[in-house]
């Protein structure tokens, strides 16, 4: 097996390393993770709902407009929840996009 040694780094991994251990990139990191994990989590939860709602209740089964019932409304509702969410994270991308501009001019 081949060990890098610390004199055989070469620029681009010290490069590298420099920007990972800089405040910007944590800082992009922290507000990536603090947006991303809530946002899946509840759409997991959302998501899972359903299908344990329909098994374990009978509530969901009862006509709420018509003939369409509680387990289609939910349905219907998933769908809009996923283009909210896509839409949230395409409006809060623009702002990672400028923490890795900013970190990208800093390593220059």
């Amino acid at each position: 097996m081949h060990q890098v040694s610390e004199s055989t780094k070469t620029e681009t991994t010290r490069s590298a390393q420099t920007i990972v251990e800089s405040a910007s990139f944590r800082q992009l990191m922290h507000e990536k993770n603090s947006f991303i994990i809530p946002a899946i989590l509840f759409c997991l939860v959302f998501y899972f709902t359903l299908p344990v709602m329909t098994s374990y209740f009978t509530f969901l089964n009862q006509p709420l407009i018509g003939d369409i019932t509680g387990a289609w409304l939910f349905a219907f509702l998933q769908f809009i929840m996923t283009w909210t969410f896509c839409t949230l994270y395409n409006k809060k991308a623009r702002s990672f996009d400028r923490l890795v501009e900013q970190i990208k001019e800093e390593s220059r």
